[in-house]
């Protein structure tokens, strides 16, 4: 049951990171591929852009994906 739940909790965070990469673009995505692929590995990558080039909503969603 364990390995299951931690499954859902990555395929939720995929799911977020893919979702914050398309609303986000313009403000911290600008220099992004439209093409860029998100996987767990880029996770990382996406939570420091959030930070870094964005407003407290997507502060609050790289806090979200750090969870």
């Amino acid at each position: 049951m364990e390995p299951l739940r931690v499954k859902e909790e990555g395929e939720g965070k995929l799911r977020l990171a893919r979702e914050s990469f398309r609303r986000y673009k313009a403000l911290c995505f600008w220099d992004f591929p439209e093409n860029f692929e998100i996987t767990e590995e880029t996770i990382p990558l996406i939570v420091r852009r959030l930070r870094s080039e964005g407003n407290r909503a997507t502060y609050r969603i790289a806090a979200d994906l750090c969870r």
